[in-house]
């Protein structure tokens, strides 16, 4: 064969943040001809990931065939002098020729500030507690990450539990400044329709009471019992039923066009298909985890489950438990009603894998209210870092 194919080299990370895994990037590492090229860009990232794929495996990429690891990371130093690093989130569609760059992924956003400090991004001290302060582009938000150190490297091994990953590592503590968007945010404020609960006509599926809100990710929540669910179901349960699936994107592509985030519900299925996601809450009540661990209804304040990119996700996202801290904290949300009515500031909810704890500070001036800030741990740690090898 004359003048073979070759292949491009690109320093990369492969990194777990949360419950998710992803390759990390710095965007002066990859080549020059596309950095400003969006659309080379997007064609890269498919390549690196295995996408698109349709067998639905990503054999010939580092994606791994679910949601939580069909993922890419760019970080880089920030120009804000209110941030150390700017942080770029991109969902790989798995079976489309699609990179969504429209939201943020909470559970990756752990391990921005490792990334930042392993690759000389921003300084650290050499023991204690380095303090990254990354702008979420996706979003325009500012994140605080506490990320221990020692020796000037960064600790990953510690005695951190986090359900839905199986061993335990140190904790990174996050802080989302800022949570709910502003008027001049994508979708307008942090309720879009300006109701904290909205009845929606479906169509082909009825009249659907959820709420709108965006908050770490424009979400919309609904009632689990609404849809013939009990809020106990793990991924089986969902993700092998295609009736259950395809009505949860008609609704959440319905649901879109009402957040003013895209023009019809088939843009939102075929060009946004990470945000906004859909989660369903329910009461307290005893199942068993995914692990095997036994959850009872005395354990959680409520149950939450969410999907990502069509599939329910295996725990839940992190901006998920952002959106859910900040429903729980303000009155008349969904949220807020099943789990009594009074502003919750802080809750423990069960999901597929687990439990969860996360907090919101919230307050109500003129009848109008904001949240400063929603606080939770994660955990993250580098697990390959060299070169990624995509065709030329």
């Amino acid at each position: 064969m004359t003048n073979p194919r070759k292949q491009i080299s690109i320093c990369a990370t492969y990194m777990r943040g949360g419950t998710s895994k992803g390759v990390f990037f710095n965007p002066d590492d990859l080549p020059e001809a596309i950095r400003n090229d969006p659309a080379a860009r997007d064609r890269l990232m498919l390549r690196v990931i295995g996408s698109p794929d349709p067998y639905g495996k990503q054999i010939d990429g580092m994606g791994a065939a679910t949601s939580s690891t069909s993922k890419v990371v760019l970080v880089s130093k920030s120009s804000r002098p209110d941030c150390d690093v700017d942080y770029l989130f991109g969902a790989v569609s798995i079976e489309k020729p699609v990179v969504d760059w429209s939201g943020n992924c909470g559970n990756l956003t752990s391990a921005v500030g490792p990334f930042a400090i392993a690759r000389g991004l921003v300084a650290a001290p050499r023991d204690g507690v380095a303090i990254v302060r990354i702008w979420q582009a996706n979003i325009g938000k500012k994140i605080i990450a506490h990320v221990p150190v020692h020796d000037g490297e960064v600790v990953e091994l510690g005695d951190f539990e986090l359900d839905g990953v199986t061993f335990p590592s140190a904790e990174v503590r996050l802080e989302f400044l800022d949570p709910g968007a502003d008027e001049d945010g994508e979708g307008g404020a942090m309720f879009p329709t300006g109701h904290r609960i909205d009845t929606l006509d479906v169509p082909g599926v009825g009249l659907v009471e959820a709420t709108l809100i965006n908050a770490g990710n424009p979400t919309i929540f609904v009632e689990a019992a609404k849809l013939g669910l009990k809020g106990t179901e793990l991924q089986d349960a969902v993700n092998g039923n295609a009736e259950l699936l395809a009505k949860f994107e008609t609704i959440r592509a319905h649901a879109t066009v009402v957040m003013g985030m895209a023009a019809s519900a088939q843009e939102a299925t075929d060009k946004r298909p990470h945000t906004p996601k859909i989660a369903f809450v329910a009461p307290p009540a005893a199942y068993t985890a995914s692990s095997g661990k036994k959850i009872v209804a005395d354990d959680v304040d409520l149950l939450a489950r969410i999907m990502s990119m069509g599939k329910l996700h295996h725990a839940m996202t992190g901006t998920g438990a952002v959106a859910i801290a900040v429903a729980a904290a303000i009155p008349g949300t969904l949220v807020n009603r099943v789990l009594g009515g009074a502003a919750q500031p802080r809750v423990r909810f069960g999901h597929p894998s687990g439990t969860l704890a996360v907090g919101a500070e919230a307050a109500e001036v003129d009848g109008q209210w904001t949240v400063t800030k929603a606080v939770m741990g994660r955990s993250a740690r580098r697990l390959m870092d060299g070169t990624i090898f995509v065709p030329a």
